[in-house]
């Protein structure tokens, strides 16, 4: 029977392959999907054993590597509910928003510095922040979030 150190962990002692693999099951790639299926009761028992590996194996890494990125898996949520998508600022955009009887005009330059009233900005929500005084999800502000039509 192979273990998870069976694999190619070719780069190198004390790498994050290393690290995942040494947290692995020694049977993680052999489980059968009974027992994983009776204790987590929001799987169907007709989700294949691969499938489940999978999850299962992704599970591991990222409890070794910390996960996805928090905007990877705001996307996932957005995609799963399919309430809204959101469209990330790309290099080159100009946004124009009126707020107050006033157009304000934000430019996301080719190194991907948003830039608005001459100052460099960390994000658009700073920037909807600074021209309401309250908090704005930034990309909603300047109309980057659709609701997905029904």
């Amino acid at each position: 029977m192979a273990t998870c150190r069976a694999m190619d962990c070719s780069s190198g002692p004390g790498s994050a392959i290393e690290r995942i693999l040494a947290t692995c099951p020694a049977n993680v790639w052999f489980i059968s999907s009974a027992p994983v299926v009776a204790k987590t009761p929001t799987l169907r028992s007709s989700a294949s054993p691969s499938l489940l590996r999978l999850a299962l194996a992704w599970e591991i890494q990222a409890s070794a590597l910390g996960g996805l990125p928090r905007g990877v898996s705001t996307t996932l949520d957005q995609l799963e509910r399919g309430q809204t998508t959101t469209r990330a600022p790309t290099a080159g955009l100009r946004l124009v928003r009126e707020w107050a009887g006033e157009a304000h005009v934000v430019l996301v330059s080719e190194d991907r510095i948003i830039r608005w009233n001459g100052r460099e900005w960390n994000s658009l929500s700073e920037v909807a922040r600074a021209i309401t005084g309250t908090r704005w999800s930034g990309p909603a502000f300047f109309g980057l979030k659709k609701r997905v039509a029904a």
